[in-house]
């Protein structure tokens, strides 16, 4: 029953990525098209029409190439940085100056090479399982009943038709061309995103100017959360040990005024020293659990989380296990994340069951919570998801959020991070 599942399932995948290619190599048609208007806009251009022309042209293209790179993350996962957006038209304004600063924009032209190279490249390529399915398709569904007709010299790929066995043989072989072609629809899809990468991907110097941006805004971002945390730990300190300690040193000396005078008060105010000790001791724990937890520090993440889930009140189910241990300030950062990701189901989204996974691949430390609550979750709401953004920003981390209205939600943390081995950890 499984196995029946499992092979529906990918049959379904197969046909889904045929006719993505089939999307794929229209696309290509639309692509030469607009690459072929943007040339002679280009090629207009001493004669002034071309200024008109190239703008909306350019603007076109990148539509295309926008939704190839949409299409490249949502059918194979691969990422692809978009360039700077074109230079909007100005208003009012002489008709050159929007066609020079589409020529001065360096993704302008890498779009154009692109259109260029997609149907040569990628509309071949998406188009072998294309050929491969409709040539199977014609051998199994068409050969072995209009043989006859086409007469001695009909023959399909390497065999003659020519006989019932022949067409069976026919039939047998166009199976085979489908099942190819199905087979290899979703690799060729992978394989026709990673080489549309390498032009539709945003320039090297615009990936580092972006990444500088980024840096500095997670380092502002940094600062002004440390500045808070310790403004935090100042408050809790000052409203509760510090406030109990001054109360402790003004009972004492109250203690030693009674102590020749009233005994018995003095053994009571003593009492009060020693509850209003502990409690200050309790407070200074509490704090401290706060800033690192003990938990964490001793065993590492997988048991803090686990923990974490022994404690809430939900039926929380943690999954996976990590081949080590991350830096300490990774870990804690993780931890703080589940457990603000935990309060949040529990808060907002109205769940009774959580799952959390925890995985670790290709230099990223992965964790998904996913609750069975009412979804809708957005950031700007304040449900402490832009709190985790701010927290996972000092890390180069990234938070996606998947909360559709009526659930179910799943918030997912990477953190890029290298791992210490079991033995060191443990050392």
């Amino acid at each position: 029953m499984m196995s029946d599942r499992r092979a529906r399932a990918s049959l379904a995948r197969a046909c889904r990525a045929i006719g993505r290619c089939q999307l794929a190599s229209l696309h290509a048609v639309f692509v030469s098209a607009a690459g072929s208007l943007v040339v002679l806009a280009v090629l207009l251009l001493p004669v002034g029409a071309g200024f008109r022309l190239l703008p909306p042209a350019a603007r076109l293209l990148r539509r295309l190439s926008d939704r190839s790179r949409a299409r490249a993350a949502a059918w194979t996962g691969t990422a692809i940085v978009p360039p700077d957006p074109l230079p909007a038209p100005r208003k009012p304004g002489p008709p050159g100056r929007a066609a020079r600063a589409v020529l001065a924009d360096e993704g302008f032209w890498r779009d154009l090479a692109w259109a260029w190279l997609e149907p040569v490249t990628g509309g071949l390529l998406v188009a072998v399982p294309l050929a491969l399915v409709e040539y199977g398709a014609f051998g199994a569904l068409v050969q072995p009943f209009v043989w006859r007709r086409l007469g001695g010299g009909n023959w399909y790929a390497f065999v003659p038709v020519h006989s019932t066995a022949t067409a069976g043989a026919a039939l047998l072989l166009g199976l085979a061309f489908t099942a190819a072609g199905l087979l290899a629809a979703p690799a060729v899809l992978r394989l026709h995103a990673r080489l549309g990468r390498r032009l539709l991907a945003a320039p090297r110097s615009t990936r580092l100017t972006r990444r500088i941006e980024q840096l500095t805004d997670s380092r502002g971002r940094a600062h002004d959360a440390l500045a808070a945390e310790l403004r935090r730990i100042e408050r809790d300190l000052h409203d509760g040990p510090q406030a109990r300690l001054v109360a402790l040193g003004m009972t004492l000396d109250r203690a030693g005024r009674l102590l020749d005078v009233d005994p018995p008060a003095a053994r009571a105010l003593l009492r009060d020293v020693r509850s209003t000790a502990e409690r200050a001791l309790q407070d200074l724990r509490d704090l401290v659990h706060g800033i690192h937890p003990p938990v964490l520090a001793d065993r590492g993440l997988g048991d803090a989380v686990r923990s974490l889930a022994l404690d809430s009140f939900l039926d929380v189910r943690v999954e996976g296990a990590l081949p080590g241990r991350p830096p300490a300030p990774v870990e804690s950062a993780a931890y703080f994340a589940v457990s603000e990701a935990l309060a949040n189901a529990a808060k907002h989204a109205r769940a009774r069951e959580v799952c959390v996974s925890l995985a670790y691949g290709e230099g990223l430390l992965r964790i998904a919570v996913a609750d069975d609550g009412r979804g809708g979750a957005d950031p700007s709401r304040g449900t402490g998801l832009a709190g985790l953004r701010r927290r996972l920003d000092t890390f180069d981390g990234t938070l996606a959020l998947h909360s559709p209205p009526g659930g179910p939600t799943t918030v997912t943390l990477e953190i890029p991070c290298a791992l210490s081995s079991p033995k060191t950890s443990s050392s």
